[in-house]
């Protein structure tokens, strides 16, 4: 193939320069230069796509678009804000700068919700999920998509992360059952259509302390919208809020599920067995061991 000593050459500069992400591990140099030619050839993949697809052609407009993508890439710009794409519970995903880069490790609170839906709707049909802090709308539409079952309404304080999450409706074929709205937590929801009518809320919320937040990867920090990750002083603001709050929306018998924070598992379990509301609280763990999700029972 013509291109291959091109290809080998951005290769070798991307497996010298590249700084890994750990939160983005499918980002490898080669799956980094694939998801990026198929940018510059014109149909733009997620790296988790673009590995299993052969490399279009280039002309020459098109190599100066990739060896300028590459530059951006190096220089910090995240890939799936060059690619305009990403991968998330099997789905191509639209990605922007309106709202967090869905991360591999969310796909444990999505699978947890994913199999409580499913459940339910064996138990109950069509049931609804009301997702908070819904960002690009990831959790919101997998669910939607994976389990035709489902009514899902979303929030979210960005009115740039409801605009994203919209266009993923469209983009995945669900917008007629993901209704999406611009709102702090459950400030939209607050009537007689909400109120003791959810089966499972769902939440993906900002856990990082504001202390850290200037020490998180320049990559994030400088890319991505604070709102997004900043939660509060101990990172555990919105947390604490969707915990208490989330019981007047649930019918009996019905499930909160949402993310946490590395090492933030064991508090906030002991928070929900404490508190009286909950019962039946079950971590979801990650390859390490560490609880990255929970699920809990009203």
């Amino acid at each position: 193939m013509k291109e291959r000593p091109f290809y080998r050459s951005l290769l070798g500069r991307l497996s010298t320069s590249l700084v890994p992400q750990r939160d983005k591990p499918e980002e490898t140099p080669e799956s980094t230069l694939r998801a990026l030619w198929s940018v510059a050839a014109g149909s733009p993949l997620s790296t988790r796509r673009a590995v299993h697809e052969t490399l279009g052609e280039l002309d020459d407009e098109g190599v100066a678009r990739l060896v300028g993508l590459v530059e951006r890439r190096l220089s910090g710009t995240p890939l799936a804000h060059l690619t305009g794409r990403q991968h998330f519970m099997g789905l191509e995903f639209l990605a922007g700068k309106g709202a967090l880069i869905p991360r591999v490790e969310s796909e444990i609170l999505g699978r947890a919700v994913l199999g409580v839906a499913k459940a339910l709707a064996d138990a109950r049909g069509l049931i609804t999920v009301l997702d908070i802090c819904t960002g690009a709308g990831n959790i919101a539409i997998a669910i939607a998509v994976h389990e035709p079952r489902t009514m899902v309404f979303a929030s979210d304080l960005a009115p740039e992360a409801v605009e994203l999450a919209r266009a993923n409706a469209k983009h995945l074929g669900v917008k007629e059952r993901v209704e999406l709205t611009e709102g702090d937590m459950f400030g939209a929801f607050h009537s007689e259509a909400f109120l003791g009518k959810i089966d499972i809320v769902t939440c993906n919320p900002p856990y990082i302390s504001s202390a850290k937040v200037g020490l998180m990867d320049r990559e994030v920090s400088l890319h991505e919208p604070r709102l997004a990750f900043d939660g509060g002083a101990f990172g555990v603001t919105i947390l604490t809020r969707l915990i208490r709050e989330a019981p007047k929306f649930l019918k009996p018998d019905s499930f909160l599920c949402f993310e946490v924070g590395l090492g933030q598992g064991d508090a906030i379990t002991r928070m929900l067995k404490k508190g009286g509301v909950y019962r039946n609280v079950e971590p979801k763990v990650d390859e390490s061991g560490e609880i990255r999700a929970l699920i809990a029972q009203t």
